[in-house]
């Protein structure tokens, strides 16, 4: 059965959306840099810590995490921040 969407491997990194890690006090320049960014089919890329593991046991009714994807994690700052480059559903 095909998904109702999948992944496109070949997209592009258009834009950040939001501040950069190190704008927000996220990161200290080195090993870390949580980021949010718009590909250029649309879809947007997050990089994050991956928490799967962790939020495996306890994920709300209705709530899957597929073999091939992840969770992850992001600074609520972060999001907070690429609220204005979001536009409305």
């Amino acid at each position: 059965m095909a998904r109702a969407w999948e992944a496109d491997p070949s997209a592009l990194f258009e834009r950040r959306l939001g501040k950069s890690a190190a704008e927000l006090g996220n990161s200290d320049g080195h090993d870390e840099c949580p980021d949010i960014w718009q590909l250029d089919n649309g879809d947007i890329a997050v990089i994050g810590r991956d928490l799967t593991t962790a939020y495996a046991s306890r994920l709300p009714q209705g709530v899957a995490i597929g073999c091939d994807e992840r969770l992850v994690v992001i600074p609520g700052n972060m999001l907070s921040a690429a609220r204005s480059d979001i536009p409305d559903a």
